[in-house]
């Protein structure tokens, strides 16, 4: 299923698209709802063809509903089916009415307060829905606790019960899904905080939703798509040289850190950058050189040789292994001085933080310490809300920002939604990745089409980096996510930049 082709909205907007649904194109609650189990039943058929027993823990609202007429349907194909009701019984409305249905067709319900999963072999998260704004308590976090003990795989329907759907958090716990079917949209949360560990796969059912019932409706955010990616990649003219594909600047490694300077300096080479300088400490540069001689590498003792280095750029990136020696001041200066668009990474941004400069034509790259740095705050109060602090750093430094992290975000003055990244797995969270980006970044804004702004080839090099790693993670039998190295991402990016 292509994710893309659905919006991201917040739960509000999902909530509107499914009353318009009802109040101007004559679906009933109950009938959505009926979609809505059926879509999980025939996902539990799919996706585990082999199960033979299930656990539906429903709650007493319409995701609870949802749950019993999942668990009619599989009691209809021959399955065993469990239900627990910790919460107790729906009373009134839509859920009711699934609930007599599930009864009147023999079926039962434990209404015991601590949830068992006994021989399930599936657990059907149907316990609270996409409203959830407080923290669970009593019975629903026991509920919550006891289906994560299991050995189980689990199903959320519609969202992991405990989890907020539009800022990622749970409250404070939440089920730990396998997978999450959700209807209507994708939500917002699923993206955000710690909403990616506990969504695992996710598909999308519309519901049959007629295409019109969105309109109107603001996403809260973009998806990076593979067209972006190959708009901001075009083959090649046959008569391209080294000087049409762009000049890159990389100012990195500082004493002790040649290998930053390395990854970032072949990163922009294997992302099709014409001619790669790389800027270091004079300490470092043979060992760079040696190691890829098609880089051109100077060591260089301060800011004052680099400005003639600068001139000659397309662009110029600054910041992996850079340190915070006087040295590295100087050189940061310097970049921040020069005309050229300019990309600032790790030690730079922590330089940036001291100083709270503001300019123009330039993009930033932090990740959550690094953004509570350049904000004032932790990096708590990034992950509590990422698109409010991707907004605040975009506000504050006029920047183009990537804000690193699952579901990397990227943003910008002149966009009004921000770009989501959904490439990239865990895999990637090791030393040296930031600094592949950066290169990546540098080199497909070296190679910027004239019409393009700098934020579409930014999300375009966010997209590149994230399907590398994956590449490295995925694409091999034996490949898989934990061991994945930076160098093993640099090897996939010459697949990625080739669409």
């Amino acid at each position: 299923m292509n994710l893309n082709a659905f919006p991201i909205l917040t739960t509000a907007g999902a909530r509107a698209v499914d009353a318009r649904a009802i109040a101007e194109f004559g679906l009933s609650g109950l009938e959505l709802m009926a979609r809505a189990g059926q879509a999980v039943a025939d996902a539990v058929v799919v996706n585990w063809p082999h199960l033979r027993s299930v656990l539906v823990v429903a709650g007493r609202g319409n995701n609870g509903g949802d749950g019993y007429i999942v668990a009619r349907l599989l009691r209809r194909r021959g399955l065993q089916v469990r239900v627990a009701a910790p919460l107790g019984l729906p009373h009134v409305g839509d859920a009711h009415a699934a609930y007599l249905a599930y009864t009147e067709s023999g079926g039962t319900v434990e209404l015991a307060e601590m949830v068992n999963a006994g021989t399930a072999q599936l657990i059907i998260d149907a316990l609270l829905g996409t409203g959830l704004t407080r923290s669970i308590e009593g019975v629903a976090l026991a509920a919550v606790r006891a289906m994560n003990a299991s050995a189980c795989p689990i199903l959320a329907v519609d969202t992991p019960s405990g989890l907020n759907t539009d800022t990622g958090q749970p409250q404070p716990e939440a089920v730990l899904a396998t997978q999450t079917l959700t209807f209507v949209a994708e939500k917002v949360g699923f993206h955000l905080g710690e909403g990616p560990d506990f969504v695992g796969l996710v598909q999308v059912d519309r519901l049959g939703i007629p295409r019109a019932a969105y309109d109107g409706e603001p996403p809260a955010l973009r998806p990076i798509g593979q067209e972006l990616v190959a708009k901001t990649l075009p083959r090649r003219r046959r008569t391209a040289h080294k000087g049409s594909h762009g000049r890159v600047v990389i100012v990195a490694g500082g004493p002790g850190m040649p290998g930053a300077a390395l990854l970032a300096g072949e990163a922009a080479l294997r992302s099709g950058a014409g001619l790669v300088t790389v800027v270091t400490h004079p300490g470092h540069a043979a060992a760079i050189a040696t190691s890829r001689p098609e880089l051109i590498c100077l060591g260089l003792d301060g800011g004052g040789s680099v400005r003639a280095v600068f001139e000659s750029a397309d662009i110029v990136a600054i910041g992996p292994g850079l340190g915070r020696t006087a040295w590295a001041r100087d050189l940061f200066q310097a970049a921040f001085d020069c005309p050229q668009p300019l990309v600032v990474d790790a030690d730079a941004l922590n330089l940036l933080a001291e100083s709270r400069q503001r300019r123009t034509n330039w993009v930033l790259t932090p990740h959550p310490g690094e953004a509570g740095r350049l904000l004032g705050c932790s990096n708590r109060d990034i992950q509590m809300d990422r698109r409010a602090a991707l907004s605040s750093l975009v506000e504050r430094y006029c920047a183009t920002v990537v804000l690193k992290g699952a579901r990397t975000l990227v943003g910008a003055p002149e966009l009004e939604l921000p770009w989501v990244c959904r490439a990239g797995n865990p895999g990637m969270a090791a030393a040296g990745m930031g600094d592949v980006l950066t290169g990546v970044i540098a080199a497909l804004l070296a190679q910027q089409a004239p019409l393009q702004s700098i934020a579409e080839v930014v999300a375009a090099a966010v997209q590149v980096h994230g399907m590398a790693g994956d590449y490295s993670a995925y694409a091999k039998a034996y490949a898989k996510e934990r061991g994945l190295l930076a160098s093993d991402v640099l090897l996939a990016l010459r697949s990625v930049v080739n669409p």
